[in-house]
């Protein structure tokens, strides 16, 4: 799941979509700095693999732009985009009304559900009352968050984490009752040698707050960009080269419903 190796770091194509000429800068792949795995890998070298890193070289080899990853802390991609620091946010980022005020997004690039993590042979019942009085971690400035607000922010205790990798240590370590995250980045951490004592509590209910899926957040005005990735998305997920991808780094279909 862990093994391609790829960097952004440096030209995945010679060329312009429209023009076919050589690009003048790099389009800037914006992706947190915090890795979160299997989606977005950290090497000790520096390089960044996992399967965003690569569909965004796929992407953006179809479209014949230049691209180089620029890692920026989590809460503050999106401030990042607005100041032209990066040109995209590629970052497991889902798509929301809330975010939609103020960026773009592509076409649904993937869609997981979410699920909640315990310790093994713990009784949780994960209704509102059922929830009273408990823990629950969760990352900051995610749809996960909302959704745990919205549902326990009157019965259970909400506590905030900056990254994925220190909700998990809490979690491993006992000092919260539940995590909610990503439902594959859960099964991966659960294999581990970290979550090794955790489990699967079962997937949140939809909900609205979710969104479609997860989408390269753009800024408004760079409608060209936009159609560019839209197109790229559409070519990948219909020609084959997406489910290739994708089967690499999981056992499930995460292609956009």
């Amino acid at each position: 799941m862990k093994t391609t190796m790829l960097s952004l770091c440096c030209a995945v194509s010679l060329g312009l979509a429209a023009s076919g000429a050589m690009a003048a800068t790099p389009l800037k792949i914006g992706v947190a700095a915090e890795p979160y795995p299997p989606f977005s890998i950290k090497g000790s070298n520096g390089q960044w693999s996992g399967f965003e890193v690569e569909l965004v070289n796929r992407l953006c080899q179809e479209m014949k732009t230049q691209c180089q990853i620029t890692e920026v802390a989590w809460d503050g991609i999106i401030p990042s985009l607005q100041g032209k620091k990066i040109d995209v946010i590629f970052s497991s980022m889902s798509i929301t009304p809330e975010r939609q005020k103020v960026i773009n997004f592509s076409k649904p690039y993937y869609y997981t559900d979410a699920m909640f993590v315990g310790a093994k042979g713990s009784k949780l019942d994960l209704s509102p009352a059922g929830m009273r009085g408990k823990t629950i971690g969760v990352q900051s400035s995610t749809v996960n968050a909302s959704f745990v607000m919205k549902r326990y922010g009157q019965s259970a205790s909400i506590k905030y984490y900056n990254t994925q990798d220190e909700l998990n240590a809490d979690m491993a370590a006992g000092r919260i009752d539940a995590m909610l995250l990503d439902g594959l980045a859960a099964g991966d951490f659960l294999a581990s040698k970290q979550g090794a004592q955790l489990e699967s509590k079962g997937l949140a209910p939809r909900d609205p707050l979710f969104g479609p899926g997860i989408g390269a957040g753009l800024r408004k005005q760079d409608v060209a960009l936009k159609q560019q990735f839209d197109a790229a998305i559409d070519k990948l997920l219909k020609g084959g080269s997406y489910d290739a991808i994708q089967k690499k780094y999981f056992k499930i279909s995460v292609a956009p419903k």
